[in-house]
């Protein structure tokens, strides 16, 4: 392996040489000693050395020296990061989330396997063939060996559910399994539709207009896309989405780099949503691909930002075949706005990983007043020529503070330990037949369905139980509206899916607020 490296290395640099490049000469001289030095490391250590891994730990260090997003991936991660962004792979068709060693179904996906076998939100799947998962020590990575493999192979899984005495046994074929990237929408007000977007993959364009395409036959005229903790994607799907919104010839994004030429993005003018009143919503988890759409829209004056400044990741990675194994994922460009904002933010000299926390510290989260941006950094729109910012992320036009004050240590030790999930999940079962008798939408549902008092003393009780009680009695006051809301709103995902859930979430929501008040008025 060391060897064919060496020849191919030599080969590159001697080519470059041959063009009179003294400083790449250099540097090859650097890369030959190097890698005789690999090979003494083979050839003469006193004990017996791993290679592979020596090289891949390598290149993971030499990455870690450059940016934040250039990254090694390993071969499972790279399978993963591809299923994600591809839209499929081969399993039961499960959403699911381990907490406190006890592995919930969040969602059984439509169609699939699981669902078609009767499971259901809130069971608790206990074994896998004859490897029990429950109460003990398991990786998320072996679960989904569990769970996953290919297409027609059968899988036994067992279950326990609330009120059913002995565990319920399902023997599934397993299938394709999409990976959905619009987790929800439906109509938030007469006229208003909602869609909630997850990430950018494959099929997020096709899943946004057939989504789109359903909202307009309950009468839909205007649209709220909702990108929050949206970490991105997909360059292609952003693309396809702002190009429905724009007009023909405008830009959407360019990337340009050293060692890369200026690419540009424009709209094909045959968008079908290019006179629909649109707010989007982002938050400081809004990334990548969520911010190109987000700056897009702001910059053409093409609709309402609501929210606090996006993540702020610009960088353009491509993708490289590892010299051991898996691939590396390296950064040769950055993204700009149609304005020329340069959506990255700074990364040398600061601790970029803590950025978020940076901004809570210095008040930004909570007060738009806190935030300031230097003249140097001052944009205009492009139609209205109102002044936007750079300097990494998108300021959305329209700032809402985090509220900081609902949110307990208590309720989120609770959370943390799985106790609401738990008693929403005996909850669902306890009242599915009321509470699918009574109501017929998640709409009906959140503005009659209260959370029975005996709920929220389950839950206090429990949480003395594992020593997670409040501090005193103004906490848990102060957590308890926080708690029947995630309460409800776990009730709602597991009878109607994911648009139950941010119907009840947004419901809360000040962003959200904002968003059909602006829109009330277009």
């Amino acid at each position: 392996m060391l060897k064919k490296l060496t020849i191919l290395i030599t080969a590159m640099f001697a080519a470059a040489t041959m063009w009179g490049q003294t400083e790449m000469y250099n540097q090859r001289q650097l890369l030959e000693e190097y890698f005789r030095f690999l090979l003494h490391v083979e050839n003469s250590y006193v004990d017996t050395v791993n290679m592979k891994q020596l090289i891949v730990n390598n290149v993971k260090e030499t990455l870690k020296q450059l940016d934040p997003h250039s990254a090694y991936l390993s071969e499972q991660e790279l399978k993963q990061s591809q299923e994600h962004l591809n839209g499929e792979f081969e399993g039961i068709g499960v959403q699911y989330q381990m907490t406190n060693d006890t592995l919930y179904v969040i969602q059984t996906i439509s169609g699939c396997p699981a669902e078609r076998a009767g499971m259901r939100p809130g069971d608790k799947i206990i074994s896998v063939g004859d490897s029990t998962i429950a109460g003990v020590k398991i990786t998320n990575t072996r679960i989904q060996k569990l769970l996953r493999g290919p297409r027609g192979t059968l899988v036994t899984v067992g279950v326990v559910r609330n009120g059913v005495a002995e565990p319920l046994t399902f023997t599934l074929k397993r299938d394709k399994i999409p990976v959905l990237s619009v987790d929800a929408s439906f109509m938030a007000q007469p006229q208003i539709g909602y869609i909630k977007i997850n990430s950018f993959g494959a099929k997020t364009y096709e899943e946004f207009m057939e989504a789109w395409t359903a909202l307009k036959k309950q009468k839909a005229t205007k649209l709220i896309i909702d990108l929050r903790s949206n970490g991105g994607g997909y360059l292609t799907a952003a693309h396809q989405i702002a190009n429905e919104f724009l007009r023909l010839g405008d830009l959407i994004t360019y990337t340009e780099g050293i060692h890369q030429r200026r690419q540009v993005l424009v709209a094909d003018g045959k968008g079908s949503l290019k006179d629909v009143p649109l707010v989007i919503l982002v938050d400081e988890y809004s990334a990548s691909a969520a911010e190109i759409v987000s700056g897009a829209i702001q910059d053409w004056d093409r609709g309402t930002i609501i929210g606090r400044r996006t993540f702020g990741k610009g960088l353009v990675q491509r993708q490289f075949p590892a010299p051991a194994e898996g691939a590396y994922r390296l950064t040769v460009s950055r993204y700009y706005t149609p304005a020329g904002r340069c959506i990255q933010k700074p990364y040398k000299g600061v601790d970029y990983r803590d950025d978020i926390n940076q901004r809570y510290k210095h008040g930004e989260m909570t007060n738009a007043d806190s935030i300031h941006f230097a003249d140097s950094l001052k944009y205009y729109t492009l139609r209205e020529h109102r002044t936007v910012y750079g300097g990494g992320g998108i300021m959305p036009d329209i700032f809402i503070p985090a509220d900081t004050t609902r949110y307990t240590p208590y309720e989120n030790r609770i959370t943390a330990q799985g106790i609401i999930l738990d008693v929403s999940a005996q909850l669902t079962d306890s009242l599915r037949a009321d509470i699918t008798r009574k109501f017929k939408t998640p709409q009906a549902f959140a503005q009659n369905f209260s959370v029975p008092e005996h709920a929220l003393d389950k839950v206090d009780k429990l949480a003395k139980e594992k020593d997670l009680e409040p501090k005193d009695d103004e906490e848990r006051t102060k957590a308890r509206k926080g708690i029947e809301l995630q309460i409800k709103a776990l009730i709602a995902r597991n009878i109607w899916n994911y648009n139950g859930y941010f119907y009840i979430v947004n419901s809360e929501s000040d962003t959200y607020k904002k968003a059909l008040e602006v829109l009330q008025d277009k």
